[in-house]
């Protein structure tokens, strides 16, 4: 049995970049970590749509059997306005309880700057200087804002390990489902047709089903 945990900068990234291999490493018997580091606030969300967004996530989450999720309850749209030392140490006090093996980061190249700053405090997190060191770091892609940048070579993302999720796709989609508050019609990128065809496509790249595609940051081999 492995930990693994999950660093989601607003609810449902999450799902939609890990939901498959959540599902999958929990059927395996490895116990799945989420900690969403924000949430929203007035003006910008009111308070009916926040507490929907969390209900929803605690449902979605328990349909996948996360053992545990963390909520930081920093403001969405607004992390620049956090100290980083703060944020850089609610997320290791995370990481030391937990001790995990594997840790799912956004990518750097994302276009919401939540998603860069929360991908900077992980990698802050996670330096091998502790007594406990993550094993392996991976940065998913999220629908909606890591194709949606302006693409460069610094923030393109190229995946370099893929997750066979085929037993596991129709569990990611119902697990979506439960975010009514932020799934829509396609041909928007947060459809449950634009996440099985992303997923349909990363399959086709190695010749599975369905998958989902990783850039390995690091890993260290014992």
């Amino acid at each position: 049995m492995k930990k693994i945990l999950i660093v989601a900068p607003h609810a449902d990234d999450e799902v939609l970049g890990v939901g498959g291999t959540i599902a999958k490493n929990i059927a395996k018997g490895n116990e799945v970590y989420i900690c969403v580091v924000t949430h929203g606030e007035e003006p910008l969300f009111s308070k009916e749509i926040v507490k929907k967004l969390r209900e929803e996530t605690i449902q979605a989450h328990q349909f996948l059997g996360v053992k545990k999720t963390y909520f930081l309850e920093y403001p969405a749209v607004r992390l620049e306005e956090v100290e980083r030392c703060q944020l850089n140490k609610s997320i290791l006090d995370v990481i030391q309880e937990i001790k995990p093996v594997e840790v799912y980061i956004p990518h750097m190249g994302d276009m919401q700057k939540d998603h860069q700053i929360v991908n900077e405090a992980v990698m802050v997190a996670v330096r091998p200087k502790y007594e406990h060191k993550v094993q392996a770091i991976y940065a998913y892609e999220t629908l909606s804002e890591t194709e949606w940048n302006i693409p460069n070579t610094v923030n393109a993302f190229i995946p370099t390990v893929y997750q066979d999720i085929s037993d596991y796709l129709e569990k990611k989609k119902q697990a979506l489902l439960f975010f009514c508050t932020q799934v829509s019609q396609f041909p928007d990128p947060r459809s449950i047709e634009a996440v099985e065809a992303l997923a349909r496509y990363r399959g086709s790249t190695v010749k599975v089903p369905a998958a989902e595609a990783f850039v390995l940051v690091r890993e260290i081999k014992e």
